[in-house]
């Protein structure tokens, strides 16, 4: 096995906790106090303070960044938040709320600043082109708390992998709605708790079912990601790094939600 092959085994076993952990904060009880704190309507922080690191971004923009809502979402939530805060603002509430979600949840990590410094090494790593969000927010202000870092790390890698991910499902043919259909993970009701109605929903997946070779596309574009990851880890991290980064993600997926899935 090359180094490389090892870790693309080793992105596909910190998917999830890179995905769950990464994204926690963003449907928190500290994000909606903060967004109450901002002055912003309820559950607009998190479309606004993402996207705001790009600046005031369209709704049919920011639609087409996020992927998987749709797009008449943007059109409802985006302008009332983005004429209530600046993007300077939102990107610091947005960050605030991870902040304060990683201080409540994070804190019983052992050595948060070891495994924030791993995973900040990937990201720098990273060649951004073409990610736009992973883009602004690798750029943008980090915390200085070592829990805080943690959970803005998070972050900021799940923004890496997402964007990898939009690209390789783009290279196989596939939507990201198609992708939510085809993933064992996710189906309608992923579709319909991310605001897509019964009757939209449905349509999506009987299209969905006309795709050729859907799931096996799927399973292409997962492949695809692992390997694009697997490259950056390989780049940032030695291989006794990558070992300890793979354990001490484990431990925290463990402690914070449970144990990993075989």
């Amino acid at each position: 096995m090359t180094t490389i092959e090892g870790a693309a085994g080793l992105a596909s076993r910190i998917r999830p906790v890179v995905q769950v952990l990464g994204g926690r904060f963003m449907t928190s009880p500290e994000l909606a106090a903060v967004e109450a704190e901002a002055g912003l309507p309820p559950r607009s922080l998190y479309v606004r303070g993402r996207s705001a690191v790009l600046g005031d971004v369209p709704p049919k923009v920011a639609a087409g960044l996020f992927g998987i809502f749709p797009h008449w979402l943007f059109e409802f939530v985006l302008p009332p938040a983005t004429a209530a805060l600046d993007a300077p603002s939102a990107v610091r509430a947005y960050a605030e709320s991870s902040a304060r979600w990683s201080r409540v949840s994070l804190s019983a990590v052992s050595e948060p600043g070891r495994l924030a410094e791993l995973l900040f090494r990937v990201a720098d790593a990273a060649d951004a082109s073409g990610l736009a969000l992973f883009a602004g927010w690798k750029n943008a202000e980090r915390p200085t708390g070592d829990v805080e870092r943690l959970g803005f790390a998070l972050m900021l890698v799940r923004e890496l992998r997402g964007g990898l991910h939009f690209a390789a499902l783009r290279a196989v043919g596939l939507t990201v709605p198609e992708a939510v259909i085809a993933d064992p993970e996710g189906g309608r009701e992923r579709l319909l708790r991310t605001a897509w109605p019964a009757e939209a929903a449905d349509d999506l997946v009987e299209a969905a079912s006309r795709k050729p070779d859907l799931r096996d596309r799927w399973h292409r574009a997962e492949a695809l990601t692992d390997d694009r990851i697997g490259e950056v880890l390989s780049a940032a991290l030695t291989e006794p790094e990558q070992g300890e980064l793979d354990r001490r993600l484990a431990e925290l997926f463990a402690q914070v939600v449970g144990p990993l899935q075989a």
